[in-house]
């Protein structure tokens, strides 16, 4: 036998019995007489391996030495016998060898080796655990994703971590959305109206399915419980103003409030506060939470010419008997101003600087103020820098959310803001810059009066990642009869995301596509001029990727495949990269768009 030979019979039995190998080197092809066919002839042996070398001094004489036996001539009956065990041993050493010589197919020892890598690496990945709790063999197939089995590529480090509720998970998105977390290892919430069958098949056997109605808080207590992330993908099914207000704005709301009161449950356990809450500054709920404030008067020309045009201002802050906070006035003198001030008393131990903006719940006549920020040492206020930022109303209550990164200084020499340092806060009214409002009546109202109720202000929490995901749309694609009513409830909802204090991303995909993903370049913009479409299974993945993004908190971005725009209608950014779970395309096209918009 030559030494390949040897070789593969080492490598295929590997330390067996002696007497199995002694077999298999036994066996050679001899040429027998009639048709010069080839027949597997087997020698039994006796002797150990180690005196076999010893007998042997070399291969060519191997077939040439016969034991004593075989020397005397046996009987006829005695040939027979030999010949009968000598077929039935030449028999099934063959089916031993083709039993051998599958095992040593590649396929075969690909796949043994990868579940033997599976099963070793599932045992080492649970070295670190304090402790590991008896499973059956059916939840090993449930918990295959979290125990790191053959789909560990495609793990996010923090997924076991984080719990995401997916509100609408039954949609075109939403569907494609729940599979990608599962597929991360995240623990995955399904949000839906009603659990029959249908809806259960719909979606993998280990999401948790809760059911609610998101125009109905009192259901959405359960559902939030133990989520840290939310991504919305509901959509109203109708075109009714009625369903669209419900699921687009009112849903919203509801999801956000649940998912802020459930922090603050589990805050208030903790003895302590959550870091999803905002602080409250000031709260206009009885007369004295007026005190401290100021209101000054002043105007922007300190000359004689300004006289001539001084028709008078007039400015108070009073609380109403209806009990309304309401700073109200008029504005007659050219380039003249009235402002509230106030300055801060924050309670112990808090600062503006762990905080990234604040919010104001107002009402009023739907003017524009300016909102002003003084930093420096209170002791000496020749130090004291300031800071301005513009904020509209509307007509009626609403929330504005004002990020400290808009606040600009006014002295272009002076540092950027640093909300550690803040000590006063001002709201101030000037007619310049004003907007016409349509009055009740019909007529445009004086832009020179003003009145702004106040309900509170706070400062808004700060974070790395998003807590809420919003996909919204373009209007593309959406029959023209009701694209308006749609729009004006996605809008609304956008609106009450941005008030809510939660880091936020709110994406709008072009028109939605049933083709797979990763496919195509896409295109990111901001100011609604795309004009192509996107698949589903992109829009999932970007959702899929915002929730640990960085660059992705507080952003609100268009998204559509890549095309070539007209001659004058550039696109903002184009991330020439395809979509795919190894490329990071996010954060380059994400890290360059305008915050809070």
């Amino acid at each position: 036998m030559s030494t390949a030979a040897a070789a593969l019979t080492s490598t295929i039995f590997g330390n067996q019995k002696p007497c199995s190998r002694r077999i298999w080197m036994e066996i050679s092809h001899s040429p027998v007489a009639n048709g010069g066919r080839r027949s597997f002839v087997t020698r039994a042996a006796t002797s150990s391996t180690g005196n076999e070398k010893k007998s042997r001094p070399n291969r060519k004489n191997k077939r040439k030495e016969v034991p004593e036996e075989e020397k005397s001539p046996p009987e006829t009956g005695e040939m027979q016998g030999v010949s009968t065990a000598s077929t039935t041993t030449t028999a099934d050493s063959v089916s031993a060898i083709k039993s051998r010589l599958d095992e040593v197919n590649p396929v075969g020892l690909g796949r043994k080796s990868r579940q033997i890598f599976d099963e070793v690496w599932r045992k080492f990945s649970g070295l670190g655990q304090i402790s590991r709790t008896s499973r059956k063999d059916d939840d090993e197939a449930a918990l295959l994703l979290r125990e790191g089995g053959p789909m560990c590529e495609f793990a996010i480090p923090g997924a076991q971590n984080t719990t995401v509720l997916v509100v609408g998970a039954t949609s075109r998105v939403g569907r494609l959305v729940v599979r990608k977390l599962m597929l991360r290892g995240y623990t995955v919430k399904a949000l839906v109206r009603r659990a029959d069958e249908e809806v259960v098949d719909m979606l993998p056997t280990s999401v948790g399915i809760v059911t609610g109605d998101v125009g109905e808080p009192s259901t959405l207590k359960a559902a939030v419980e133990g989520c840290n992330k939310i991504i919305y993908c509901a959509t109203a099914r109708s075109s009714i103003t009625g369903d669209l207000n419900r699921v687009d704005n009112l849903g919203v709301y509801n999801i956000t409030k649940a998912l802020q009161d459930y922090n603050n449950q589990l805050a208030q356990l903790r003895a302590g506060k959550s870091s999803k809450s905002k602080l409250l500054i000031a709260k206009f709920k009885t007369e004295d939470s007026l005190n401290g404030w100021e209101v000054r008067e002043g105007t922007y020309f300190q000359d004689a010419v300004a006289a001539k045009y001084d028709g008078g201002m007039d400015a108070k802050f009073e609380f109403t008997e209806n009990g309304a906070a309401v700073f109200s006035g008029y504005v007659f003198t050219r380039g003249g101003y009235v402002e509230l001030s106030r300055k801060l008393s924050l309670p112990l131990g808090c600062t503006l600087d762990r905080y990234e903006g604040l919010v104001f719940s107002v009402g009023g006549n739907g003017r524009s103020y300016v909102v002003i920020l003084e930093t420096g040492p209170l002791a000496d206020t020749s130090q004291s820098k300031t800071y301005f930022a513009r904020i509209s109303t509307k007509v009626g209550f609403c929330r504005v959310r004002v990020p400290f990164s808009s606040f600009r200084p006014v002295n272009p020499e002076d540092p950027p803001l640093d909300p550690f340092l803040v000590h006063t806060l001002t709201i101030r009214f000037e007619p310049r810059r004003q907007r016409g409002v349509e009055g009740p009546i019909g007529g445009k109202q004086d832009l020179r009066s003003f009145q702004l109720i106040f309900e509170y202000i706070k400062a808004l929490p700060t974070g790395q990642e998003t807590d809420f995901i919003l996909v919204s749309c373009t209007g593309l694609g959406i029959e023209p009869s009701r694209r308006e009513q749609v729009l004006k409830a996605k809008k609304a909802g956008e609106d009450t995301l941005r008030r809510s204090g939660l880091g936020y991303t709110i994406i709008r995909p072009g028109p939605l596509m049933e083709e797979p993903g990763g496919q195509r370049a896409l295109i990111f913009d901001q100011g609604n001029r795309i004009s192509q479409g996107i698949s589903c299974a992109d829009v999932a993945d970007i959702c899929v990727k915002a929730l640990h993004d960085a660059t992705a908190r507080n952003k609100s971005f268009d998204v559509c495949y890549e095309y070539t725009a007209e001659p004058g209608k550039e696109l903002y950014e184009l991330v020439a990269h395809l979509p795919d779970k190894a490329n990071n395309y996010l954060t380059p096209a994400l890290s360059i768009l305008e915050k809070n918009t």
